[in-house]
Parts: C-alpha cells; structure tokens; sequence
C-alpha cells in the first residue's frame, strides 16, 4: 500500500473509538503496528496510566519492545517514563557502542536496550488539552534521533490516539451517569408509589407515610427504594403506623 493510503487507514482506524465493542488493547496495538509501518522505527511501545494515574504497558509491536518498556516501568526510569513524567518528547541516543553505560542516561535501561539491539528511542507523549495520559514510545536499532518529520508524524498519530481514548471515556461516562440517574429517576417513581399505598392503608398523611418508609428502612438497615418496593409488591408488609422521630438529612 502507497504511504499516502496508508497514512489515510491509520488516521482513520484511530478515529474510530465510539463503536460498541471498543478495545482499548486492540486500538492501542493497531496503532504500535502503524507506527511501524508508517515511521523509521522497528518497534513501538505505548504506556497509559489508570485512573490513579500509575503507568500501565497496554501494547507492544514486539516482545523486546515489550520488555523494555516492563523494565521501565520496573525502575520507574527511562525515556519513556521520562517523556510521561516531564510530559514533553524525549530522545535516547547511543551512539557510540564503546561508551560504557554508565556514562549514558538510565544505564540500567541503556544495557537491556544494547542487549535486544535498540540504539536510540523516541519518546512521544500522549496529551491533549494540557491532560498526559500516557507516552508513544518508537525503539531504532540505527542511532541518531528520530528526524523531525517522522517524530511530528509520530506526534500526530499519538493525539488522535489519544483523543479517541478520551472520547471514547467521556462517552462511557456519560452513559454510566445516564444509567445512575435513571436508576435515581425509577426509585423515586417507587417510592411515591409506596408513599400513597402506606397512606391509604394506613390511613395517614404522605408525609407520615414517608416517615414510616424511611424509619423502617433505617431500622433495618436496607435501601428506601427496596422497602418501598416491598410495600408496592408484597401485600400486607409490615409497616410501622407510628415510626420513630426521623433524623435530618438522612437520604431518601
């Protein structure tokens, strides 16, 4: 495929978040895959952080890649946890094999990187609107820095990937604060329904008929909504007449 096309593809499989059956892992890999296809790299690897904000490896276009970035985070040290930390792109380079690695930045993970062939990394961080959710990280075995119109390629995947992901949270978001707040919407149907059966068998105000569900759920130390539910279900369930005084500000 021409690098115009397939540049074309990339751009838009990682648009595509809003589906029903969205995998993070697959998306995250797809886009390893076209790092690789599309730049002068060998490999890629992506870290995302959960929401308490710790570092996760979530894909890896190759298991050397994978280890690398496992020993990073390992160490929590290395140019990928250093892109993601100062949330700005950062470049390792080595480029003279005789140095010792020592003398190089994280020479822990100087040496493993020397082990599995990797000569430079460029780490590219995964942001939108001032939010860092993660690094892009693309492994060479040829020293040098990755050029400019490859690490601004790489950039570009890395935001619209990362926007996806952002969407794609925002909606399921949405969709569990609908969920709660129609939950919320249906108890209070049932509760108003016990409320006005407990005052007619009762024979007392709404307001005491309240008191009375809210008295009993809180002796019995169960939900409203499922004492109110027992009311409107179960014929005959024990409601005291004339609860205890009711404390303020108890839920309802």
């Amino acid at each position: 495929m021409p690098r115009e096309e397939a540049l074309i593809t990339a751009f838009v499989e990682l648009a595509d978040t809003l589906v029903e059956d969205f995998d993070v892992i697959e998306f995250l890999n797809r886009l390893a895959g076209h790092c690789v296809s599309l730049l002068d790299v060998e490999a890629a690897g992506i870290l995302l952080t959960n929401p308490q904000g710790r570092l996760h490896l979530i894909a890896a276009s190759s298991e050397k890649a994978r280890l690398l970035e496992l020993l990073q985070l390992q160490g929590y040290q290395g140019p990928c946890v250093a892109c993601y930390t100062e949330r700005r792109r950062v470049d390792y380079d080595d480029a003279d094999l005789q140095a010792p690695v020592t003398n190089l930045p994280w020479p822990r993970f100087a040496k493993a990187a020397r082990q599995e062939g990797f000569r430079s990394v460029c780490a590219l961080p995964m942001r939108h609107n001032g939010q860092v959710i993660g690094a892009l990280n693309l492994f060479r075995t040829e020293a040098g820095v990755l050029d400019d119109r490859n690490a601004m390629l790489g950039q570009a995947l890395a935001d619209i990937a990362t926007i996806g992901i952002l969407q794609e949270r925002a909606s399921r978001q949405r969709e569990i604060l609908a969920q709660q707040l129609q939950h919320a919407l249906d108890s209070r149907v049932i509760i108003e329904q016990a409320k006005g059966f407990l005052a007619h068998r009762l024979q007392v105000s709404l307001d005491d008929a309240f008191k009375a569900l809210r008295a009993t759920a809180r002796n019995g130390n169960r939900k409203l909504v499922d004492v109110a539910l027992q009311v409107v279900t179960v014929p005959g369930s024990a409601i005291p007449r004339h609860p205890i005084a009711d404390p303020a500000g108890e839920d309802s």
